[in-house]
């Protein structure tokens, strides 16, 4: 059957009006609903209603300021995740999957996206099928459809009439979106694009989210504490409030200006930002990050699981040679292998690329009628050809044992046939040295046909074995060093290979990697499932492994206490990218390998994945940063107000200087992300610990709360009044806030690590404004009074014993586990 398929005219105007073909509609929130979100919390919600009620009640001036404030910090917010959010989603722009549509009569790769109603597409082993659509031509066509039906095995499908009362996606003639090619061939006519096909309408009623990841529970997990800490003070202090007899408003709007203090509300906008500038500078060495979770995923990596071709090796494909049992070249294994590569229509590969690339007699005179299509259980791939003189064969190609298996004969270089049986041993022995000698070797076979009948699987029996093809993949040149980088940054490199042991052993030990150590499939098959979570962190290379395996052996790490990457690009590595806690892939892959994948490298390469987990390990360090530095001063300030507001004749701090504090607080760590880091703190993957988080908030909290009550007790025997009271608390916050980020900030001594130019100047803009503003013209409106130089000097003697005591305590509150 011959289409042109659709004009690309027709195509436009139809994209025009149907959409882009994307299974759920992302609606990015514009600027306005952005904006609006940053006041989405429960507490922002009560206190702006609280402030509202206090205008209402005559109140106008400090309703209005505390209004100002919580606008001024929704603003710092959404400032900080609208750059993130545009930066990502340029960043996703880089990665897109393709697939092959005929339009005009001509084969051409479009996005996915552009796919409409009645486009003809062209489908091949590792395609994602781009919408629903009709079969009008295949040939051993089986398809993934467990996203649709859960079943594990493949379907197959075929030109067969539509069934009765039968789903979609079980229909024998249709293929769906969110299934993709396992192995086979096909053309078919689109006839449902995005939310309107099956998986469109599953993912609308789900809402389908991807898995998320160790990072993202870990702020879950964070966020849950921080509310039941919240949720407690809240209901104590204003308890307590109304108990003393105080204003029911005014202890309302106290109370919830303390629990928005502790909360770090610029959290959702600094970890936003932090990730994408990570991923952005990622993308600077060709690292794009499709999900930004994925990043400290990346950075806590502490086992890399890759294949050698393209990792290890160069991924340049060469023909060293084809030989005979007897190891002298076979011209005719090595035509047939070119033949083979020229006519099959499976994915494109390097070895054929190479096949297809090599010198040699035209293979033009040689018209293909049939081909059985490679798959990962045969390892094997046919065509039935005819040639000039109108003889018929098939030939068969692919890995060394699965081809011997199917031969009778095999034939040397002068065109002399012997049975297998005599001349097994020869040609085992030339693989097994081919393959000592670092080479990759497949298998070339053949036999004749009596005439063009279509052919099956079963046609592959009998054959005659008519040559060894040698290929050559150099070792990338630094790669033993790049693999000793990576176990420097403590991530251990493991090889997940195909090939053969010999291959695999050769390369691994010119890699650094312990060859002694090394396992075949077939003895992981044969390890129980607790046995390999044993001995799998122990072994460096598996070779031999089948497709299913790759997923067993990134579980077993798992479960083994291990943070497990993966590289992947192959169509059977879709499974064990999905087991892994961070997938990886490269932009050359199949489709449904680089869906898969939560991070896409533009060239596959080692070094540059090394680059990539030093900024994953960077984000990760300065969001721990932030947390750990607002949650233990905004803990220690907050803790330290409620307790005093119950022994003092009036409120600490006022309900519009708690939020204050808070915002001039929150503007240096706006710099945090694009701090200067240690370099031991990206030395080492580091995994997400509530525990110390939570133990260091609670330690260091109780030292800032020291501090803050020992200026309470100073100024209750100085005798200041409320005003003055006030100040001097207030300003001993926002310093300590400021300066307790300088030292928190490093494990060294603050100062001997080097901090980044922005974080320094607004801390010491922040700083000169929480000292001048008592002396402005806006200190009676927010209840300040200007500070005697007696009392500037105390106050700065309190903050400089913070500094030194929080420096020489800081070793041992610091955890190292985390920080």
């Amino acid at each position: 059957m011959s289409f042109n398929g659709l004009s690309d005219v027709d195509a436009r105007r139809r994209l025009a009006a149907e959409g882009p073909n994307v299974a759920t509609r992302r609606k990015r929130r514009g600027a306005v609903r952005l904006f609006v979100a940053q006041f989405a919390s429960p507490i922002t919600l009560l206190l702006l209603g609280a402030a509202v009620l206090s205008i209402a009640l005559g109140e106008q001036t400090d309703g209005g300021i505390i209004l100002g404030i919580l606008l001024v910090s929704g603003a710092l917010g959404f400032w900080q995740e609208y750059r993130a959010t545009d930066a990502i989603n340029r960043l996703l722009a880089l990665v897109r999957t393709t697939t092959t549509v005929i339009r005009d009569g001509v084969a051409r790769e479009i996005p996915v996206e552009d796919v409409v109603v009645g486009d003809l597409v062209e489908l091949a082993a590792g395609a994602s099928v781009p919408g629903d659509a009709r079969l009008v031509e295949c040939k051993d066509l089986y398809v993934d459809q467990s996203a649709l039906t859960g079943e594990s095995y493949p379907a197959e499908k075929s030109l067969s009439p539509p069934l009765p009362a039968v789903a979609l996606a079980q229909q024998p003639s249709m293929v769906c979106m969110g299934t993709h090619v396992v192995t086979g061939s096909a053309r078919a006519i689109v006839e449902r694009t995005g939310a309107a096909t099956e998986f469109g309408a599953i993912a609308d009623r789900l809402a389908l989210r991807p898995p998320i990841t160790e990072f993202e529970i870990g702020i879950r997990h964070f966020g849950f504490l921080l509310l039941q800490l919240t949720a407690t003070l809240v209901i104590v202090i204003f308890a307590i409030n109304v108990a003393l007899h105080r204003p029911v408003l005014d202890a309302l709007l106290f109370t919830l200006a303390l629990a928005v203090g502790l909360t770090p509300q610029l959290l959702p906008a600094i970890v936003s930002v932090t990730l994408a500038q990570g991923a952005r500078r990622m993308a600077e060495h060709r690292v794009i990050v499709k999900r930004l979770g994925s990043i400290e995923d990346l950075g806590g990596m502490q086992v890399l699981c890759t294949d050698k071709t393209g990792t290890i090796t160069e991924g340049v494909v060469a023909v060293h040679s084809c030989v005979d049992r007897r190891g002298v070249a076979s011209a005719r294994g090595l035509l047939l292998a070119r033949v083979s590569a020229t006519l099959e229509s499976g994915f494109p590969n390097p070895i054929d690329a190479a096949l297809r690339a090599s010198t040699g007699p035209s293979v033009s005179s040689y018209r293909k009628f049939d081909e059985v299509p490679y798959d990962f259980v045969r390892k094997r791939l046919s065509v039935a050809v005819t040639d000039a003189d109108g003889r018929h064969s098939i030939i068969t190609k692919g890995a060394f044992s699965d081809v011997l298996g199917v031969c009778e004969f095999a034939e040397d270089a002068t065109g002399d046939v012997q049975p297998m049986a005599g001349v097994r041993a020869e040609l085992e022995q030339q693989f097994e040295s081919l393959s000592l000698a670092g080479y990759r070797c497949l298998a070339v076979a053949y036999r004749e046909l009596a005439d063009e009948r279509p052919v099956d699987r079963s046609a592959e029996r009998g054959l005659t074995f008519v040559g060894i093809l040698a290929l050559s993949d150099p070792l990338k040149s630094g790669v033993a060093e790049t693999l000793a980088r990576l176990r420097r940054l403590g991530i251990g490199v493991k090889l997940v290979t195909g090939d053969n042991r010999f291959v695999a052993a050769r390369v691994a030990a010119q890699s650094g990697l312990d060859v002694k150590t090394l396992r075949t499939g077939s003895e992981v098959r044969h390890l129980s499932e607790a046995a390999l979570v044993s001995v799998a962190p122990r072994i460096d290379v598996f070779a031999e492994i089948e497709p299913q395996q790759k997923e067993r052996i990134i579980v077993a790490l798992k479960k083994s206490g291990l943070a497990v990457g993966y590289l992947g690009d192959g169509i059977n590595d879709a499974s064990a990218l999905h087991a892994a806690d961070v997938g990886i892939s490269v932009d050359s892959a199949t489709d449904v390998t680089k869906e898969a994948a939560d991070i896409v490298l533009l060239e596959k390469d080692l070094r540059a994945l090394e680059r990539g987990v030093q900024e994953g390990r960077r984000a990760f360090a300065n969001t721990l940063k932030y947390i750990f530095i607002t949650t233990s001063a905004n803990f220690g300030n907050m803790f330290s107000m409620a307790g005093a507001s119950l022994f003092s004749a009036f409120l600490p701090l006022l309900p519009k200087q708690i939020l204050l504090v808070n915002v001039l607080s929150d503007v240096p760590a706006m710099a945090i992300s694009a701090d200067h880091l240690d370099p031991e703190l990206v030395a080492r993957p580091r995994r997400w610990d509530n525990r110390s988080i939570r133990r260091f908030m609670l330690a260091f909290g109780l030292v800032s709360s020291g501090f803050d009550f020992l200026t309470f007790v100073a100024l209750v025997i100085i005798g200041v009044g409320a005003p003055v009271f006030r100040t001097v608390w207030f300003s001993e916050s926002v310093l300590s806030e400021i300066l307790i980020l300088l030292v928190i900030r490093t494990r060294r001594p603050f100062f001997r690590s080097r901090v980044g130019r922005l974080l320094l100047w607004l801390s010491v803009a922040v700083g000169a404004v929480t000292l001048l503003l008592p002396y402005t013209p806006a200190a009676a409106p927010l209840g300040f009074a200007p500070l005697t130089p007696a009392l500037l000097g105390l106050l700065l003697a309190i903050v400089t014993l913070y500094v030194v005591v929080s420096e020489i305590s800081k070793r041992a509150i610091v955890s190292r586990a985390m920080f």
